[in-house]
């Protein structure tokens, strides 16, 4: 049986059942239950939701008259005489169907168990093709990505994960600063320190792996964690400097002749609109005269952490900065909400996932990538006109169309889903909400906020927000939507060794198209724009790949 879910147009219903998302029970059993009027409209037993119902049967009122309940009698007496038919009857409604938008089923975990079989039918299809070939079920360039300078690599990795550590005693030095050595706090010259401290880090560690000259695999790996510690360094940095600075103001508040008596800085919520945002910069210029008991109120609120757990300094600490580095999060905050213990069985799985994945990216990327990519190359160099040129790249990319599709979601779920996950279950990091429905973008920036949401809160607060006081809102923007252009175009840079711009100008283009898209006659298509959306990234993948790769 379905629920009836009613859509009322011109006062009236349009009597449609749509499909629950749970599967109903002994259908008999139910007839039976509403032949005996224990079942109320819409799956209602005794007032409450059962969602067993068709919601055909609607009981009378005690007040009825007579004529309603001879008609309620011959009604009973008819439905009666269904169960004693001698042949089965079929039993026909109004329903919509699973796929339609108005049901209201959700459960498509079958989609996901066919994804994961049909990725296990080309693993094998390739394995069985390579034994014919070769005799061994994996090409021996597959079994070298994945072995080659391993410990190579583990003991970079470790380095760098170590040398972001230095950010603690900075810190520490900058909050203690006094006296002659004042210069050295965070308002004065502790954030140019900083600074260059960590762009001389990137250089470093952006280097690394072409001195050692890894695979391409290591190389993404590397660079990819590279950025990733330089945005949790960067936050970890920023944010108790804003601390320290605070915690200055306060103390110097003791004696309130010689001190500042300024509104307290109200930096944008990392958690809340951009709307809101620039509602907070709005504030921060109307309130430039509070009292100096709200102001203290303020400025100690400020180092409390939002649980009331932790309060600054008692964060500044190299335990402290191994848990933040552990947890899945670049904006550092002095407090997460925890999970009760790590599940054992969960990190278990979500671990072997993340190897899984891996495992299918490189098999993705070697069997049905890199194959097209240097057959077009050795096809370019014997052809030296453009329409030829341009044939072959046209057949490229569109021979790749198909393997990036399956790259795109093996990368998303290897990172958002599996990785964080696995550190969320060490850490006992209790928000998992690292991604949103990015599916059903109808824009780019619909995708950006919701497809990485960890690096979306870390530009909002860091770029935008922190930004915003001193620019325009469309300014604010610009600069993240450069900032976010740059770190794209390294990484493109890093696994390719070119540096083309390819990546940037298709990363910049997106603020004129999603102008576009929010033109009210096209923002109201919103089928219309999440097809394009989609066909806009995987051609996009592929032309990107094929450009840096052979142009």
């Amino acid at each position: 049986m379905a629920a009836h879910s009613p859509s009322y147009q011109n006062g009236g219903t349009d009597h449609i059942l749509r499909p629950r998302p749970v599967k109903p029970g002994n259908p008999m059993i139910l007839r039976a239950q509403s032949e005996e009027g224990s079942l109320k409209p819409n799956g209602n037993h005794d007032g409450q939701l059962s969602g067993m119902s068709s919601g055909r049967s609607t009981p009378l009122p005690p007040d009825a008259p007579p004529s309603a309940q001879s008609i309620s009698s011959a009604r009973k007496q008819v439905r009666a005489q269904q169960k004693h038919r001698m042949f089965p009857t079929v039993e026909y409604a109004a329903r919509v169907s699973h796929f339609d938008p108005k049901s209201e089923y959700r459960d498509f975990r079958g989609f996901f168990v066919l994804f994961w079989i049909g990725l296990a039918i080309m693993v094998l299809t390739s394995m069985l093709r390579n034994i014919k070939d070769t005799g061994y079920p994996l090409r021996h360039q597959v079994w070298d990505l994945l072995t080659t300078k391993t410990w190579e690599l583990g003991l970079s990795d470790g380095l760098m994960v170590a040398s972001t550590a230095l950010s603690v005693p900075l810190q520490m030095l900058s909050r203690r600063a006094s006296g002659p050595f004042a210069w050295l706090r965070w308002e004065n010259l502790g954030m140019p320190i900083h600074s260059i401290y960590q762009a001389a880090w990137l250089v470093l560690w952006v280097n690394w792996p072409f001195i050692f000259n890894w695979t391409w695999t290591a190389q993404v790996f590397f660079t990819l964690h590279t950025l990733v510690l330089l945005m949790k360094m960067h936050s970890y940095a920023f944010y108790n400097g804003h601390l320290s600075t605070t915690e200055h103001r306060l103390s110097a508040l003791d004696n309130p002749e010689n001190a500042s008596t300024a509104a307290a800085v109200r930096y944008p919520s990392s958690s809340g609109e951009l709307s809101d945002m620039d509602k907070a910069v709005t504030d921060r210029k109307n309130h430039e005269n509070e009292s100096l008991t709200q102001l203290r109120e303020d400025l100690a609120l400020e180092l409390t952490s939002p649980l009331g757990q932790v309060t600054y300094p008692q964060n500044l600490s190299l335990l402290n900065y191994a848990d933040y580095i552990i947890c899945p999060t670049l904006c550092y905050e002095l407090e997460y909400p925890r999970t009760p213990k790590i599940q054992w069985v969960e990190l278990f799985w979500k671990t072997l996932a993340v190897f899984g994945c891996i495992f299918l990216l490189t098999i993705t990327s070697e069997e049905f990538i890199v194959p097209v990519l240097n057959e077009s190359a050795i096809r370019l160099q014997g052809v030296e006109g453009w329409s030829e040129q341009g044939l072959i790249l046209a057949e490229t990319i569109s021979l790749l169309l198909f393997p990036f599709m399956v790259t795109l979601l093996l990368v998303f779920l290897v990172i958002f889903e599996y990785l964080l996950g696995a550190f969320a279950e060490i850490s006992c990091f209790a928000d998992r909400h690292f991604y949103s429905d990015w599916w059903n973008s109808c824009d780019w920036l619909e995708f950006s906020r919701e497809w990485n949401i960890p690096v979306h809160h870390f530009l909002r607060r860091h770029v935008y927000g922190a930004s915003r006081p001193y620019v325009s809102r469309n300014t604010a923007t610009l600069i993240t939507f450069l900032v976010s252009a740059f770190g794209h175009e390294l990484v493109m840079g890093c696994i390719t060794k070119k540096l083309r711009g390819y990546g940037f100008v298709a990363q910049m283009s997106q603020l004129p198209i999603v102008a576009l898209q929010r033109i009210k006659i096209v923002r109201s298509r919103k089928l219309f724009n999440n097809v394009l959306f989609w066909i806009s990234m995987i051609l996009g993948l592929s032309l990107m790949c094929s450009l840096y790769v052979l142009v």
